[in-house]
């Protein structure tokens, strides 16, 4: 046994040369230092209504949904971060990028394998002229250690090392859909709902009116033609609710299947934009940060990482490698026999490879893996771009959808004025019935257009917070 620690020590003294291929290096974060050439203003969205401000170089904090002040959306989101499928595939998988990381790690130690046999069989004719039957034993051991010359074991731990942060990206990403998720969900709910209400107050108008003009038909004051167009109206008006209850139900069995349970054994809370608070302070991170901290972009970074390492690897190949081997075995036709030193048997071998020709195999795997690196490189910029774009997107979003409350609060005002003066006209005998179903159609879409809107600014907010990565990173 003193031969085997012998030969380890040797192998582990034997000094390694540096590892061949580039070395990476992070890419430098951007020199832009806005999302958008027109600086972006956040303007009044209209009275009664919340303004939202930007404060630069702030990220969003743990928790970003809870920004918008919704226990039943907090209890939601967890209930989806404990038990979603997706999210428990990636953190699994994470973990098994973890371990074959570490497995890659064994090669640079030596490696040792205890042998040991037993045997029974004939030992040929002894002096007596009978057949001799005897027993053999064998107990060794066999060291290998692979000498990494050349760095290309170190540069496969590496590129497994890429992959984990690549994983962890993953996880990051499929953390931060999840949220979103989550939320657009609820916020799909709350639109739904209040346009539901919305159009059961424009069915309301509809009664209103059919009432009116049917009062007015029988004191002779109007025609049959009348009747029949508010009738009309309001049978109009009633095919908008199989729609929006279709897209409220949808959207209810989406957050069942995100928090992991079938539709029909779980039921979400009943959001409204009156439970859901819209954030007005809202974080904006610089380029230079958000690089740092979206999990694609670190995702694509870390695949770079990987094809850095792969040119190492595939360099690694064109260069001699050196094993070093060591074995001892001792034997014997008895148990008592093993371990006598006459019975050892020892020896040390060092094994060199060099590649001389192998028809070009080697050194187009090394050009191949050079391009695939240029490739990752583009790919990398392409992610942040599409990330800056995204950026841009959402922020010209809130600016626009505050524009678009605030215009559409206007017209329903007008509206709803003008359709409760054509009514009482229509009572008065002074205004045509034509004329009030223009301004009862101007209040419809005036009503639905507000509704719209509204859900379409808490929607912007959270594809903003999203944009930004939200808090992915700390998962």
């Amino acid at each position: 046994m003193s031969n085997v620690r012998a030969i380890a020590v040797v192998a582990l003294t034997v000094l390694t040369g540096c590892a061949v291929g580039p070395n990476f290096e992070r890419p430098a974060p951007p020199t832009v230092d806005r999302y958008d050439q027109n600086t972006v203003e956040m303007p009044n969205a209209g009275t009664d209504q919340p303004v939202q401000t930007l404060a630069a170089g702030s990220a969003p904090a743990d928790a970003w949904w809870r920004a918008f002040a919704s226990s039943p959306l907090d209890e939601t989101v967890s209930s989806a971060l404990t038990a979603n499928p997706t999210l428990q595939a990636a953190r699994s998988t994470l973990d098994a990028a973890t371990e074959t990381l570490n497995a890659a790690r064994g090669a640079l130690w030596p490696q040792l394998d205890a042998v040991g046999t037993a045997s029974r069989g004939n030992g040929g004719i002894n002096r007596s002229g009978l057949i001799s039957v005897r027993n053999l034993y064998n107990l060794g051991g066999a060291l290998t250690y692979n000498v990494d010359l050349f760095g290309g074991t170190r540069r496969r731990i590496e590129q497994q090392a890429a992959l984990v942060d690549f994983q962890r990206g993953v996880v990051g990403a499929t953390y931060l859909t999840l949220t979103g998720n989550v939320v657009t969900a609820a916020i799909d709910v709350a639109g739904a709902t209040e346009e539901l209400a919305a159009v059961e107050e424009i069915i309301a108008v509809d009664e209103h009116n059919l009432e009116l003009v049917q009062i007015s038909a029988q004191a002779g004051k109007s025609a049959g033609t009348d009747v029949l167009a508010a009738e009309g109206q309001l049978a109009n008006d009633r095919t908008l609710v199989p729609p929006l209850r279709q897209q409220l139900a949808e959207a209810r069995h989406a957050l069942a299947v995100l928090t992991g349970r079938a539709p029909a054994e779980w039921g979400p809370p009943e959001f409204s934009f009156a439970a859901l608070t819209l954030p007005t302070d809202l974080p904006l991170t610089l380029p230079s940060e958000l690089v740092r901290t979206r999990p694609d972009i670190l995702a694509a970074e870390a695949q770079l990482h990987a094809a850095t390492a792969a040119v190492g690897v595939a360099t690694a190949q064109l260069y001699p490698n050196l094993t070093l081997t060591g074995s001892w075995t001792t034997s014997g036709t008895t148990s008592s026999d093993l371990f006598k030193s006459e019975t050892d048997i020892w020896s040390i071998a060092a094994g060199l490879t060099a590649p001389i020709f192998h028809g070009g195999e080697l050194r187009a795997q090394q050009r191949a893996a050079i391009d695939l690196l240029a490739a990752q490189l583009a790919t990398y910029r392409e992610t942040v771009l599409a990330a800056f774009g995204q950026v841009a997107d959402a922020l010209n979003a809130l600016q626009h959808d505050a524009e678009s409350v605030a215009a559409q609060q206007k017209a329903l005002e007008t509206a709803e004025a003008t359709l409760d003066l054509t009514q009482q006209s229509y009572e008065a005998g002074q205004a045509s019935f034509v004329q009030v179903l223009v301004a009862q159609r101007l209040y419809q879409q005036a009503r639905l257009g507000i509704t719209r809107a509204v859900s379409q600014r808490y929607l912007d907010t959270a594809l903003f917070f999203l944009a930004l990565g939200g808090d992915a990173m700390r998962e």
